[in-house]
């Protein structure tokens, strides 16, 4: 079932569809290196064939996953050759291309750069993290997205129409959401559980698909969710963002996703304690405390019950009011400390373990707060040059704002809080 002609190709009508970039170019003879970055069976490999198809080259595949150096190599030596006898540069499709090394990638420049060969990379990872950046300046990059509900149901159609095994049997697609839940948006993953199903068929009876039957024939249901793949980032990133914009309810359905999944426990509730100490903080520090209780616990309980004491743990997160007033203040000092210069401690703050030290004046007239009403003194703690340097600023929610009065109180007018 693999399409061998633009008009067979389901998806990705802004790269294939009529007039589009990519489609212009193929059929105009003219390509540049490219890569294809897009979700596992949206047409990837199908389109690097069809490339070579229509510009009529020479055409060489490596998978990434078991090719060397060597490969390469070859590959390349093997281009060269049928250049210089027919003329015709070659296509080099690498699957997978993330998996290759700096190295493997870096044996790929010159035969880009002199046009020995027309790579074509495939990837399901972002090309600007796995890609080096002096290969990744001489090809484009075309991104592919997920295929519509409608274009994955045309597929079943069309394999039960086409196949030239299940065209002469009788089976009918009467609900095809289970099948389509299974695949993940995957055509590849589609098409093989299509054919699961129909080993089923018995002759002289009809095989009637429906969700029921899909479900009891394929054991495994789950959502695509690729623990090692951009969805990891994707998904976990969309969960933190659902609770510091405080949506209990969104960041619950992320959650549900990376759980269902099988996402590590341990990854989840870490991105948690970030989140309760850089967007919760001092407007509730019980967010923290929770969070890092959720991370002991989990220690403790696995699935299918910490997944309760993870759902507690992001509504408690989502549903609190937020500052990032800690995360700020942090970022501000050491700023001064990267981009400054660095004075030395003043003396009445500087440790005095020895007579040395002592006969220096380390730590004298220190004033110790406790012996003073309040158990607060008003002595400088920065060095001269940044006296009166505010980093934290008290953020405006209610905890934050007795935070502000305590530091008027104390400190005056000086520090303007």
């Amino acid at each position: 079932m693999r399409p061998k002609t633009f008009e067979q190709f389901v998806g990705q009508a802004h790269l294939v569809g009529e007039g589009a970039v990519l489609r212009q170019a193929i059929e105009a003879g003219k390509i540049p290196s490219f890569i294809l970055w897009g979700p596992p069976g949206v047409g990837k490999t199908t389109l690097a064939q069809m490339v070579s198809h229509y510009l009529k080259k020479p055409f060489h595949a490596l998978s990434a996953i078991n090719a060397g150096v060597k490969d390469i190599r070859d590959a390349i030596e093997q281009s060269q050759k049928q250049n210089l006898f027919q003329g015709r540069g070659a296509v080099l499709f690498i699957d997978e291309i993330h998996r290759f090394s700096k190295s493997q990638q870096d044996a790929l420049l010159g035969a880009v750069e002199k046009g020995i060969v027309t790579l074509i990379g495939a990837t399901t990872e972002n090309p600007s993290f796995e890609v080096i950046p002096a290969l990744l300046s001489r090809c484009q990059v075309y991104v592919l997205e997920h295929l519509s509900k409608e274009e994955l149901v045309g597929l079943l159609e069309r394999a039960l129409r086409e196949d030239e095994v299940l065209h002469v049997l009788d089976v009918q697609l009467l609900e095809s959401d289970a099948l389509l839940l299974y695949s993940g948006g995957d055509a590849r993953r589609l098409l093989n559980a299509l054919e699961l199903i129909c080993h089923f068929y018995q002759p002289g009876e009809p095989l009637i698909i429906t969700n029921d039957l899909v479900q009891r024939l394929i054991q495994q249901n789950l959502a695509l969710y690729d623990k090692a793949g951009e969805q990891h980032y994707d998904i976990i990133s969309a969960f933190i963002k659902s609770m510091r914009g405080s949506d209990p309810n969104a960041a619950l359905y992320w959650l549900a996703r990376m759980l269902n999944g099988g996402e590590d426990l341990e990854f989840i509730a870490r991105r948690m304690v970030i989140l309760a100490a850089e967007d919760i903080g001092l407007a509730n520090p019980n967010a923290l405390l929770l969070a890092t209780s959720t991370m002991d616990a989990i220690r403790m309980i696995g699935m299918p019950e910490v997944r309760i004491i993870l759902s507690q743990c992001a509504i408690y997160l989502a549903t609190s009011p937020k500052s990032n007033s800690a995360y700020v203040a942090i970022d501000k000092a050491l700023a001064a400390v990267r981009t400054q210069d660095t004075p030395p401690v003043p003396l009445h703050l500087r440790n005095a373990p020895t007579k040395l030290m002592q006969s220096l004046n380390y730590g004298e007239n220190y004033k110790y707060a406790h012996d003073f009403p309040g158990h607060f003194v008003r002595v400088p703690f920065l060095p001269d040059a940044l006296s009166g340097t505010r980093f934290y600023e008290p953020a405006d929610n209610p905890a934050e704002e007795r935070i502000r009065q305590k530091l008027r109180s104390d400190w005056g007018d000086g520090y303007l809080y």
